[in-house]
């Protein structure tokens, strides 16, 4: 099993591909990690060191991967945050290549553009090109609630309007354009028990959710870990349920442990057991079919 994984790296915290590639890694998945940035630390903190990378270098290094024979071997390829628009039209490029060559490669685009809180923080020329070029490339689809608003062309809200039947009619908007299979993390819906917090599932047919406890921390790389189990799962040959319930319950494991310990930091590794095995299991249930 193998995953190309393009996206930032940090030498402190867990972000990006920082926050990626030991947890499929765990999954026994081979993961050749491209960076998009090379910094000290994510966002956030008082200070910040490193820069993200030239295009040419990042472009480069996928050539040099492809050199070696990593696309004739891949599975899936994943991408996160892209630093810059031409890195972004870069990996556009790297993943149309990457797909004629290997027509059994998939690919899952994350698509880290904003949050509900921040709006979008990534450059304005970024969102474009995720939204017409690697979303129309990608078989997976991860955003969180407010990416998927901004995707989808919907008014973005903050508080829990929108109804289930709204996301699911939006989401196959989406998938008319390319995906199979939407994914949407930190949903907050209508019908969103308080307390809970839930992800949903559309493919063209069906669409499912599972929902886990609300827990009084927001670290920053959630997402990213979340891609990155979903991916895990699916290569290893879950269907989109059975993966969408492992990535649920996984990442709560780490959350809920983080939460204890009081870090900023995800305590990934210190989670390792639940990623692969979480005790606390949270299946996904189907909502519709048609």
């Amino acid at each position: 099993m193998n995953v190309i994984s393009i996206q930032s790296q940090v030498a402190f915290g867990h972000v990006g591909n920082s926050a990626a590639v030991f947890p499929m890694q765990l999954h026994g998945i081979d993961v050749t990690a491209v960076p998009t940035t090379l910094l000290s630390n994510r966002p956030g903190y008082p200070t910040i060191r490193g820069r993200v990378l030239e295009a040419q270098l990042v472009a480069d290094l996928l050539l040099g991967i492809e050199e070696r024979g990593a696309v004739d071997a891949c599975d899936m390829i994943l991408s996160g945050y892209l630093g810059s628009p031409d890195i972004a039209a870069v990996v556009a490029d790297f993943v149309a290549r990457a797909k004629a060559r290997n027509p059994s490669l998939l690919y899952c685009c994350d698509p880290v553009l904003g949050d509900r809180d921040r709006g979008l923080f990534v450059q304005a020329d970024i969102p474009p090109v995720v939204r017409d070029r690697l979303c129309r490339l990608a078989d997976v689809i991860t955003p969180n609630h407010f990416e998927f608003e901004y995707l989808a062309g919907a008014k973005a809200s903050n508080d829990k309007a929108t109804t289930t039947g709204q996301v699911i009619a939006q989401a196959q908007a989406l998938l008319a354009r390319g995906p199979s299979t939407i994914v949407i993390t930190s949903a907050e819906l209508s019908d969103t028990p308080d307390g809970e917090i839930e992800t949903v599932a559309v493919e063209r047919s069906q669409s499912w959710r599972v929902r886990t406890p609300r827990l009084p921390i927001s670290p920053s790389g959630t997402g990213d870990l979340f891609a990155s189990l979903f991916v895990s799962a699916r290569v290893q040959g879950k269907n989109t349920p059975e993966a969408l319930g492992h990535a649920a319950s996984a990442i709560f494991a780490v959350l809920e442990r983080t939460a204890i310990s009081g870090t900023e930091e995800m305590r990934i590794v210190a989670s390792a057991d639940q990623l692969v095995h979480p005790t606390r299991r949270f299946d996904a249930v189907i909502i519709g079919t048609w």
